[in-house]
């Protein structure tokens, strides 16, 4: 039987140094709710702890640490994980030809293998328990690819495909999964993905010099650089109905863009799709 995922219901939340990570995860401490909070940077761990959080170290690109903190998760919890919120994630903008095998590797570790490296370990502990909760933070770039954005769709594409697919293996053990697409929120993502670009691009010798250009006045921006951004907030709002519903929801879609995409992929042909998305994503300027 489904149930509902009430306080003080143990949860782990990836990626809690900012913005959605840490929102949600302060949210849920004041509603009741078990939190561990984890974060890559030791800086980040040690300032959420002086806040009150309970908080672990977790590199998602590093297996060693992934199972170290689920360890120190169950040690914390008393052996328990009723739900994991997989939001840790990052950005590496850039042209598809200008990825190289290290930068798509490096993408990947951490939104993909790294993600569902946990989840796996997770998914027997809720199995004995009966009952748990898997939410992927996903995006709009799950389903809907936008140009300059080739690593980070791809890597959203591929959690999208990890979830489906446990899904269906994990439903006779009354887990439930589902996936949160939120569009543009406001969050150090732009930030952070800018020095992800730094790091593993070279416009000056690339072919999209002009749109790089373009993407990195939109990367330096402070506050929204694309219309109907929305706060953490409704992100959260999609998670806490994922937790409290007895049947949660496959796909929350957050923001207009992603409901309105979602319904334009069903209905258009290919080519008028990528018009829309060429113009959605500002011709690789956005």
């Amino acid at each position: 039987m489904n149930q509902r995922l009430l306080p003080p219901s143990t949860i782990l939340v990836t990626g809690c140094s900012s913005g959605i990570g840490y929102y949600c995860a302060k949210q849920l401490d004041q509603a009741g709710y078990s939190v561990i909070a984890s974060a890559r940077n030791p800086q980040d761990v040690e300032r959420l702890q002086k806040e009150g959080f309970t908080a672990i170290q977790l590199d998602l690109a590093d297996s060693d640490s992934i199972k170290t903190a689920l360890e120190q998760a169950l040690q914390l919890s008393g052996g328990k994980i009723d739900a994991l919120f997989n939001n840790g994630a990052f950005g590496l903008p850039g042209a598809v030809e200008d990825l190289s095998r290290d930068a798509m590797r490096h993408q990947f570790e951490t939104n993909v293998f790294g993600t569902q490296e946990l989840t796996n370990r997770i998914v027997p502990i809720m199995r004995q328990q009966g009952q748990g909760r898997i939410i992927y933070n996903s995006s709009i770039l799950g389903f809907a690819a936008m140009q300059y954005r080739g690593a980070y769709n791809a890597s959203k594409f591929a959690i999208e495909g990890f979830a489906d697919t446990l899904r269906l293996e994990v439903r006779k053990d009354n887990i439930q999964v589902s996936l949160i697409e939120p569009g543009p929120i406001l969050s150090d993502f732009r930030k952070n993905a800018f020095e992800q670009f730094k790091k593993w691009i070279n416009p000056d010798t690339s072919a999209h010099q002009e749109q790089y250009q373009a993407m990195i006045n939109r990367l330096e921006t402070v506050g929204p650089s694309a219309p109907f951004t929305l706060g953490p907030e409704a992100v959260y709002k999609a998670l806490i109905h994922s937790l409290q519903s007895k049947r949660a929801r496959i796909r929350y879609r957050v923001t207009v863009p992603t409901k309105a995409f979602a319904i334009l992929k069903r209905l258009l042909p290919n080519r008028t799709l990528d018009k829309l998305l060429s113009k959605a994503g500002g011709d690789g300027k956005r």
